[in-house]
């Protein structure tokens, strides 16, 4: 088995991934892993936006919308940090060269989405997640102390006595293995929705990490904590769902019976508007229930919401004449390895981020628009971390037992079995 010598083995290249390499010393080696292209993580499927404290004056709003939406089962330290530290991480994104829209006086522009008191999410057209992915990609790909490896998937971390030295890499088109040994490693591989038949994720993101901390007995919490998002495209086709942003129905979009009346309040925090969209399906015998786009108006439809609006045509329908079918599937994952404020696990040298992690910031139901927020915040002060740790140099590297990877569809099978049964186990518990 082939061997490599990092400082830092970053799994993931998503924004978590990204902020945290972009974060490091340049003097320190870096290898960021993702098992498919570099660009095809959750991050650049992001619609909705960015969230950012207005002022002084919104932040009891912003952090009793954030508590409010997860049922107040939130680490009110993690909401406090993830709150106060937005207006910083927004201005490091601009500085990255991040777009977001703006009023004619240069101004930010600010939408509005469901749980939230009042606007405060930037965006980047119906884009945010790629016009903030793509940015930090390319700044990353400038990077001389970082290798950038695609079609390389994680599948093992190497560790002993509660010490993690890296992890073994399996190269997804020839199969080959690699130990690589690195100071620090940051798991950053994205959620679940490749377990779920319906989701809004990519298939490949199947929670592996999750799998190899509960095999190492690594901290995880809150397993059960899925989110099911109100609005995707409904399709009998299979593969993964379009997701309809939740800044539609902030800008106007309603929700209506099989009869055209409407029946919730669409800007309820996303659990609460799911519950009442199954119980009028149930109620009607419908696979679906419709979204009126038409109230948002032209303008703003084809200024913020160009590609939804081009998923719509491409699918038959057009959102200026008639609703469009719409159905709940899941989204994001609350749960997750239990970290702490800079991210570090209950393994020394092992750190997590973005929706690998479970920081606490989100409680059992996530506010729309500050999963992108917490995965960069907390990636940069795991990278910060990181830095003020490197002194700690390995001085030994566990070997790998390479006949336990031998059978790939096996290990994946089992990975998977692992964290479904992890799930239903704390579901039980609840």
């Amino acid at each position: 088995m082939k061997k490599a010598d990092y400082n830092v083995l970053i799994a993931g290249t998503g924004v978590a991934g990204l902020c945290c390499a972009l974060n490091l010393p340049a003097d320190m080696r870096v290898l960021m892993l993702t098992k498919a292209k570099a660009d095809e993580s959750d991050s650049f499927l992001a619609q909705g936006g960015i969230c950012m404290l207005r002022g002084k004056d919104d932040y009891f709003g912003y952090f009793e919308d954030t508590v409010r939406a997860g049922h107040y089962e939130n680490d009110p330290a993690a909401v406090r940090q993830m709150i106060e530290s937005s207006p910083a991480m927004i201005e490091e994104l601009v500085g990255y060269g991040v777009q977001f829209a703006r009023d004619e006086n240069g101004n930010f522009r600010f939408t509005r989405e469901g749980g939230h008191r009042r606007p405060r999410i930037l965006f980047h057209g119906d884009e945010t997640g790629r016009e903030i992915t793509k940015t930090l990609l390319a700044a990353v790909r400038c990077l001389p102390n970082v290798t950038i490896r695609e079609n390389a998937e994680l599948v093992d971390i190497l560790c002993e006595e509660n010490e993690c030295f890296g992890g073994v890499v399996r190269d997804t088109r020839t199969g080959e293995l690699t130990d690589v040994c690195a100071d620090f490693t940051l798991l950053a591989t994205g959620g679940v929705g490749g377990l779920f038949e319906n989701s809004t994720n990519f298939r490949h993101l199947t929670g592996d990490a999750l799998a190899m901390a509960l095999l190492h007995n690594v901290q995880v919490e809150h397993l059960d904590y899925v989110q099911i998002h109100p609005t995707t495209f409904y399709s009998e086709e299979e593969g993964r769902r379009f997701l309809i942003s939740e800044s539609v129905r902030g800008e106007g979009a309603v929700l209506l019976d099989k009869n055209g009346n409407r029946f919730c309040n669409e800007l309820m925090p996303r659990d609460v508007v799911t519950g009442e969209i199954r119980q009028q399906m149930q109620k009607d015998g419908t696979k679906h229930v419709w979204l009126d786009m038409r109230p948002v108006g032209k303008r703003t439809l084809e200024e913020h919401f160009p590609t939804i609006c081009a998923h719509c045509r491409e699918k038959g329908f057009d959102v200026l004449k008639t609703p469009i079918p719409v159905v709940p599937a899941q989204h994001y994952f609350m749960g997750g390895i239990k970290v702490d404020l800079d991210g570090r696990t209950s393994m020394k040298r092992l750190f997590a981020a973005g929706e690998t992690a479970c920081n606490g910031v989100h409680g059992k139901n996530r506010l729309a628009s500050n999963s992108l927020l917490e995965s960069l915040i907390w990636a940069e002060r795991a990278a910060k971390r990181m830095a003020a740790l490197r002194g700690l140099g390995i001085e030994r590297f566990p070997a790998s037992d390479k006949s336990r990877y031998g059978d790939y569809a096996a290990l994946k099978q089992k990975y998977a079995k692992i964290v479904r049964e992890e799930a239903e186990r704390e579901e039980w518990c609840d």
